[in-house]
């Protein structure tokens, strides 16, 4: 018990024990040495008398028996030692003076091995063991002082941020299975992150440099293509991820039932691009499919709109661009329905296109309010409900885009049974802005087509999603029974809060089940850190006093993923949640991981991939002169539905329904509709 008795207590008999250790080592010193003794004159018959009979005792006779037994009896005497503790006292210092002690007490007898007087033979023996003797009871009170219960040097408590993860690959016909390595508390252990439900989409988060293709996309990639998907590719830095998504078809083309047939959409080498109409008209089923592709175009190329949706002059344009892309679809069964002739029809002016454009009366009242401002001579508010669609589209007007944009090569239902497909739509970090509009059409287009029951398993994979304008909540939401799989790569919430909005941003991060993520900052990395949530870690604090130490010990929930700990993890490092399901449960979701890649193995593969195909041979003057034939093919539509005016109101005249309404001028304007001529008059 700590009181002042016990305490006063102990400390005699710790003296009382050290006292006897030294009477024995004397006690030895005189008996092992008596002779030297005897010369120097230092004993007594009385004293002799007495220490004859301590000297029959058995663990006093010999030189090592009463060494230990004094040695013992110090040791003893400094288990009730207790020093004033210091924080500076370390380990290795202790254990010089205890070893080195430790040494010249038990090895002093070689002093007896020396051939000389045996009186320096005694002094060289004594002192070797008193020296020995001090350095241990130097060494054993300074152990006292030692503060036993070292506080934790674990400074980021990296260890109590551990927690138990999953070490079982767990597989099916569509899972991801990515290696990792570990940490639990001191020890690194082997795990894997099983994605068992990718069809519940993938959200793949990390700032550039983190990791996010090399470790987790490529190793995706390769997975599904292995298991049959076919797969949409958005590869951002064409074409590293095409090339590799080609390579692994020639690997695994065996693993499809039906032969997947290779497609790639690219802007830059026209040698090696397939053709595709994103407008094609069997894919304009009624006129909301053109407004959307119209939503999807504006937006692309002016992506400030996505946060000014409804404004008069946002929308405006878009119903623009609606109405032409509408009016070729009906026009001859959408024989120039495509994205570069309703450019060049948007240039035509604007009385010749309106009037063109009224032949359709679904058209009409698209444009209606357009003719209005027209006709009430309102040129201010006509160019600027306009004037915006055609600036913007005003920079797709390349030739290159034109003849991609133009052809027909395949169609976008790449999960179609009879003929499935791999296609690969590559972008240019220099050109985002205008090839993003382009391959966000696509993508909304295809989405339109793929989420349909009875289609094949296929996966969607974006490599920094925030660059194209695709709106993949519906199908992220409503795919999974589909079979769709969304694999997104980004470089944090904020990014797509910047294109999308922080509206967009919540759902899209709320509604993705798996989470991979690498290194961020800021709001990304403590949203995530919530998301992960809280385990139970152990607190500990150290209390020191003249003579003891007291340390309390804790519990208490704590976050298990800091912030600052993901904004801190190394190239490879993920963390994350993945998803289960009703079939195959996973206890342990949460994961914080280094990732496992065969760098070397990865390097040789590379090496040996093929380049991708030439497609076609394409010259410039094949570009310039499909160029040129959509530009006539719209003056030529226009002239053609020019002149066939009069003809139908001669026609409606000789059956009387003439309309005598027909004549109206429009002072300020100076333009005149003629009873019997609909072009105007300028």
């Amino acid at each position: 018990m700590n009181t002042g008795e016990d305490t006063q207590g102990l400390r005699k008999i710790a003296d009382f024990s050290r006292l006897i250790s030294l009477f024995i080592l004397v006690l030895h010193f005189y008996l092992s040495c008596y002779s030297a003794f005897e010369a120097w004159g230092l004993k007594t018959g009385i004293t002799d008398r007495m220490i004859a009979n301590l000297a029959r005792l058995s663990w006093m006779q010999g030189i090592l028996k009463p060494k230990l037994a004094s040695l013992l009896f110090l040791a003893v005497s400094l288990l009730g030692v207790k020093g004033r503790k210091d924080e500076k006292a370390r380990q290795d210092s202790i254990k010089v003076y205890l070893t080195s002690g430790l040494i010249s007490y038990v090895f002093s007898y070689l002093a007896f091995y020396l051939k000389t007087d045996i009186s320096l033979v005694t002094g060289v023996y004594i002192l070797l063991a008193l020296i020995g003797y001090l350095l241990l009871l130097t060494g054993g009170a300074r152990l006292s002082r030692l503060i036993r219960d070292q506080m934790s040097t674990d400074v980021f408590n990296s260890e109590n941020e551990t927690f138990p993860q999953e070490e079982r690959l767990l597989e099916n016909e569509y899972s991801i299975n990515l290696p990792t390595r570990y940490q639990l508390k001191n020890t690194t252990r082997p795990g894997w992150i099983n994605i068992i439900n990718p069809f519940r989409s993938i959200l793949v988060a990390g700032s550039g440099g983190a990791g996010k293709t090399y470790f987790v996309i490529r190793h995706i990639i390769d997975q599904q293509i292995k298991k049959g998907y076919s797969m949409f590719l958005y590869d951002f830095k064409f074409d590293d991820l095409t090339r590799m998504a080609y390579n692994k078809l020639l690997a695994y083309h065996g693993h499809y039932a039906v032969q997947p047939a290779f497609y790639v959409i690219n802007f830059e080498d026209l040698s090696r691009t397939h053709r595709c109409n994103p407008l094609a008209p069997e894919g304009m089923e009624d006129i909301t499919d053109a407004t959307e592709a119209s939503r999807t175009i504006m937006m692309g190329l002016n992506k400030d709109w996505l946060k000014k949706q409804g404004d008069f002059f946002v929308e405006s344009p878009i119903n623009f661009l609606t109405a032409v892309i509408w009016f070729l679809r009906k026009y001859e069964d959408g024989k120039y329905c495509t994205l570069p002739h309703a450019i060049e029809l948007m240039q035509i002016g604007y009385w010749e296109l309106f009037t063109v454009m009224e032949t359709v009366e679904e058209v009409k009242v698209l444009i209606n309010p357009f003719v209005s401002a027209l006709r009430n001579n309102a040129q201010a508010q006509l160019e600027g409900q306009i004037a915006s669609a055609k600036i913007a589209l005003a920079r797709l007007a390349s030739p290159q885009l034109y003849y991609v944009l133009s052809g027909n090569d395949f169609s976008l239902d790449i999960n179609n049974p009879e003929k499935p497909k791999l296609v690969c739509m590559g972008n240019n970090p220099q050109k985002i802005d205008t090839y993003g509009a382009v391959l966000s059409l696509y993508v909304n287009r295809m989405l339109k087509l793929i989420n349909k029951k009875d289609k094949l398993k296929c996966s969607l994979i974006f490599d920094e999603y925030p660059t194209l304008v695709a709106n993949l909540i519906t199908t992220i939401s409503t795919g999974r029974s589909n079979l769709i799989s969304c694999t997104l790569g980004i470089q944090s919430i904020e990014q797509v809060k910047k294109e999308y909005g922080a509206e967009q941003a919540e759902i899209i991060a709320g509604i993705c089940a798996n989470m991979l993520c690498g290194q961020v900052s800021g709001d990304s990395a403590k949203k995530l850190s919530e998301t992960f949530g809280k385990i139970l870690q152990d607190r500990q604090s150290l209390s020191i006093n003249s003579s003891d130490t007291s340390v309390s010990r804790s519990t208490q929930m704590d976050y298990a993923i800091p912030a600052s700990k993901i904004a801190t993890l190394s190239s490879g490092e993920f963390v994350g949640l993945v998803a289960d399901s009703p079939g195959v449960k996973i206890p342990q979701k949460m994961f914080h991981a280094e990732l496992q890649n065969d760098h070397e193995g990865i390097a040789r593969e590379e090496a040996d991939y093929v380049n991708l195909p030439e497609i076609r041979q394409v010259s410039a003057e094949d570009v310039e002169v499909n160029y040129l034939r959509i530009k006539k093919e719209v003056r030529e539509l226009v002239k053609s539905e020019l002149e066939k005016l009069p003809k139908k109101d001669e026609a409606d005249k000789a059956k009387g329904k003439g309309k005598k309404d027909r004549k109206k001028e429009v002072k300020n304007g100076k333009q005149v509709f003629k009873k019997d001529k609909r072009t105007p008059s300028m």
